[in-house]
């Protein structure tokens, strides 16, 4: 990221001369989300119908808010349930935009770090387009038994259908409320939460005015990343043992701070090394020669399913290298009004109609 746009990010949640500068601009971008969503109440465009229910899982804000965790633990949530749910996503930085299934043997770069991250943890079903609606007709395709999907992001993609949305926040709530580039959000923020709304908080506590509900999270442990491939567990002996000497941590996420701060507050000493989000590891980071003596790097499992062990490892004997957990756990009173929407929408007789909002 540029310096520019660092201080543009920096001004949306803390005021500044530059984001004001462009409010005539978040204007212009307000009118067409407007224009469009009235073309999508004429009839002039129109949301496509799906065979089973759609729950989105989004955020009114640029950057990332916990939509990965968010869905894998859904995902456990309704599996428990004996629910058949599957998976879409756009798939961000993938190298093409065809619909594709995701599977065991899928890379990163052919799907996405994130949808191959939900495959390989929950085992549920997953597919992936540019076209998120191509994503789901190919999915239930492909398993005709599925009851229901969750999409990966798409609250401003108003072709796909949604029943329920879950709306995502993080500590910056709505930045300065203005819409971009004069500010973080992607769509005009509404002062009420909707019917076919829940409101997540991934935060110590609210940050908007809107009624909702808070996620836990916290650190689950550590694996190498050789276990981690196999399908090994996390420890929190293994992270313990970490304490006491100087460890590496990297992270490759939108931001990286919160789980640089997560390990500190574990009481590991780090040395950071802050990456871009979505970084593809065709170089290893810490192979620089400011970290020579450094044994440890810990990482998180978004970056870990870029990175095989035997590459991890190239150029170094002496480097171990850990893949962190996180354990993210919305509220009991979250997962009891997710399960009352989700057995209304399960219904024989209940009506897929669309919502737009």
């Amino acid at each position: 990221m540029n310096v520019w746009a660092q201080r543009l990010q920096a001004q949306w949640y803390g005021g500044g001369a530059l984001a004001a500068s462009l409010r005539p601009l978040a204007w212009v971008y307000g009118l067409l989300l407007w224009i469009r969503s009235q073309l999508y109440r004429s009839g002039w465009l129109r949301t496509e119908q799906l065979a089973v229910p759609v729950i989105v899982v989004g955020n009114w804000i640029v950057g990332g808010a916990g939509k990965t965790p968010t869905i894998l633990a859904l995902l456990k949530q309704l599996q428990a349930l004996g629910i058949q749910v599957g998976v879409i996503s756009r798939g961000y930085g993938r190298s093409e935009d065809a619909p594709r299934l995701v599977s065991q043997d899928s890379t990163a770069a052919q799907v996405g770090d994130e949808p191959l991250l939900i495959h390989l943890r929950s085992g549920a079903p997953v597919a992936v387009a540019s076209d998120r609606v191509a994503a789901a007709k190919l999915l239930l395709q492909a398993r005709p038994g599925l009851q229901l999907l969750l999409s990966d992001d798409g609250l401003q993609h108003l072709r796909l259908p949604r029943q329920l949305s879950v709306l995502l926040f993080d500590e910056r709530g709505l930045g300065n409320g203005q819409l971009l580039p004069a500010g973080p959000l992607r769509q005009t923020a509404s002062s009420h939460v909707a019917a076919h709304e829940l409101v997540l908080y991934n935060a110590q506590r609210p940050s908007t005015a809107l009624p909702g509900y808070l996620a836990h999270r916290s650190l689950a442990g550590a694996v190498s990343l050789a276990g981690w491939w196999r399908g090994e567990p996390a420890s929190s002996e293994a992270l313990a043992a970490l304490r006491g000497r100087p460890v590496l941590a990297t992270a490759g996420m939108a931001h990286p701070q919160r789980f640089f701060d997560m390990l500190s507050d574990a009481g590991l000493t780090i040395q950071a090394i802050p990456l871009a989000d979505h970084f593809d590891f065709s170089s290893l980071p810490w192979q620089s020669t400011a970290y020579v003596g450094m044994e440890d790097v810990l990482l998180t499992e978004k970056d870990a399913v870029k990175l095989l062990p035997a590459r991890a490892l190239k150029g170094s004997k002496t480097m171990r290298v850990w893949v962190v957990a996180l354990d993210f756990s919305p509220e009991q009173a979250f997962q009891q009004a997710l399960q009352t929407h989700v057995e209304r929408l399960l219904r024989p007789a209940n009506n897929l109609t669309p919502k737009n909002g």
